[in-house]
């Protein structure tokens, strides 16, 4: 894909490469017949099905074939080779909202701009049933004339994914920006619980840091599950009545879009754009089962994989019944310990994948793979034991997960450069911390 002059089905011309991520590449290109730029995003098939996304890659599809507005990053087709998927999307050339909100805090007409396009957007994806839950700086983009617009709508839920219950109960989204219902893991609403990431959202762009924030991510959760913050002295009243509104860790008494739209501040300068009703009957749908072939579109997203059967810490249980519990020893590593620890927030089959792939690498062989438990040991060299390595995934949540790795045979000299040398490096990409 490196190539400039590389061309997609005699449609779209590529040119630099954009961006990257786990799963994926994104390019500039041009449609050929119409000179339009467009940004490609292109997802290796085989890579999505290998780490289980392909509900959730046919979930993003539908959300963003269904949600047309102007502050929204537009979805213009899907095509499908055998091996890759290729989303034509909206080219937005400003970057990211996170690059303004690194230089430092935004004045507060600008950040009310910016969040009123946000409320916009939001409000209207819920009127199609489509719930975002990734809501952050690093997923709003800007054009050339700086309007706002909203993308990534990779961890996306449809109304139809809701249990009998009426909410969605699938814990996800991005640590510092995530409600407090999502982390109790007892069912929310998605649309409070993206109220508040937009309210996260808006305190970042007006201070330049976030309300929540500690080293430890346990400690980070116990102040988001009480509104643990407190506001900067260059803060209007009309600004902090407002968070407070919407960063009440209540969803059922947390101020709705609807009541938000009539808050004063808020409706300084609002114009609000009038857009064509169209019914969802009318609006053009992916075929996601094409793109993946004859798989059944099912809703897994909002499920567990039986065949993970991971060990569950429950951290977040201890947390909401210990709050004077200091659990950061969960995670200290100390000179004695002959583990080494990482959290990530990556799905346990995506972690399990990356694991087996680096120990192919290293010419390891997979003695067992059980519950989460991965078992890997280099052939024996002589009379020396051969080096082998122990590996497990334990759940915290259904989105975050410790893994825990420890020699249990072999050169320890030749397993610590190997660590640091080789694995450490391998696993940058999946990893949130090392404990």
């Amino acid at each position: 894909m490196e190539n400039k002059r590389k061309v997609l089905m005699q449609k779209y011309e590529f040119g630099n490469l954009l961006g990257q991520g786990n799963f994926g590449k994104v390019y500039y290109a041009k449609s050929i017949g119409t000179k339009q730029s467009v940004a490609i995003k292109v997802i290796e098939k085989e890579m999505v099905r290998k780490v289980g996304m392909v509900d959730q890659t046919k979930t993003e599809i539908s959300s963003m074939s269904l949600v047309k507005h102007p502050n929204i990053l537009e979805l213009y087709e899907v095509l499908a080779s055998k091996n890759k998927i290729y989303y034509v999307m909206e080219y937005a050339d400003g970057g990211e909202l996170f690059n303004e909100v690194a230089k430092g805090k935004l004045r507060e007409d600008m950040a009310r701009k910016y969040f009123q396009q946000l409320i916009s957007a939001v409000e209207f994806c819920h009127s199609r049933g489509v719930y975002h839950r990734d809501l952050k700086p690093e997923n709003l983009l800007l054009d050339d004339n700086g309007t706002l617009k909203v993308s990534d709508f990779g961890l996306s839920a449809l109304g139809v994914s809701k249990h009998q219950d009426g909410l969605l109960h699938t814990t996800c989204g991005t640590p510092a920006y995530v409600a407090p219902e999502v982390i109790n893991q007892k069912g929310y609403d998605g649309a409070k619980a993206d109220i508040w990431s937009c309210g996260v959202i808006l305190f970042v762009l007006l201070a330049g840091y976030l309300p929540f924030r500690d080293s430890n991510l346990f400690e980070m959760y116990k102040k988001i599950s009480t509104a643990d913050y407190r506001f900067p002295s260059w803060f209007s009243p009309d600004v902090t009545k407002l968070l407070s509104k919407i960063l009440n860790p209540n969803p059922k008494s947390r101020i709705s879009i609807a009541k938000l739209k009539t808050n004063s501040w808020f409706k300084k300068g609002f114009k609000s754009k009038s857009l064509e009703k169209t019914s969802e009957q009318d609006l053009p749908r992916a075929d996601t089962d094409v793109v993946f072939g004859s798989e059944a579109n099912t809703a897994a997203f909002e499920t567990m994989n039986p065949k993970d059967n991971l060990p569950k810490l429950n951290a977040f249980d201890i947390i909401s019944l210990s709050s004077g519990l200091d659990l950061s020893g969960l995670f200290t590593e100390t000179k004695e310990k002959k583990e080494v620890q990482f959290t990530s927030v990556h799905s346990a089959s995506a972690i399990t994948s990356k694991l087996k792939d680096i120990a192919q690498q290293l010419k390891f062989k997979i003695k067992t793979e059980v519950g989460g438990v991965l078992k890997i040991e280099k052939p024996s060299r002589g009379r020396k034991s051969a080096l082998a390595i122990d590996m497990e995934i334990f759940e915290l949540t259904p989105s975050f997960y410790l893994v825990e790795m420890k020699k249990s045979s072999g050169d320890s000299l030749e397993y610590k450069r190997m660590l640091q040398e080789d694995i450490r490096p391998a696993l940058e990409d999946i990893v949130w911390s090392w404990q």
